[in-house]
């Protein structure tokens, strides 16, 4: 490498290129990358809906999965009501129906 920069002289493109290649890896680790994984969580959750499930809708309604429709279509019962949401509606699940075991 060269003298350091004095005052008033600009620095190499290749030293700002040498920042920010590091910077950019670092931000994927600490952004990109763990909104990903949480994306491919909640998909795969979404696979597994089945009916008795209990779950919260992204609008906050608490409901028990009736049934799962083939393409994407869920239908929840909550209180008194009877509800055709898609799929990706569902944030979470906050309890598993009841599974029957073979043994």
């Amino acid at each position: 490498m060269g003298p350091p920069p004095q005052p008033g002289q600009q620095q190499s493109p290749f030293a700002m290129f040498g920042i920010m290649i590091p910077l950019l890896v670092i931000m994927y680790f600490v952004m990109i990358r763990p909104q990903q994984k949480k994306a491919k969580q909640h998909a795969e959750m979404l696979k597994t809906v089945k009916p008795g499930d209990k779950v919260v809708t992204s609008g906050g309604i608490i409901g028990v999965v009736l049934s799962v429709k083939e393409k994407g279509g869920v239908t929840i019962r909550s209180a008194d009501a009877k509800f055709e949401i898609t799929r990706t509606a569902i944030a979470e699940i906050t309890e598993r129906g009841n599974e029957k075991s073979e043994s």
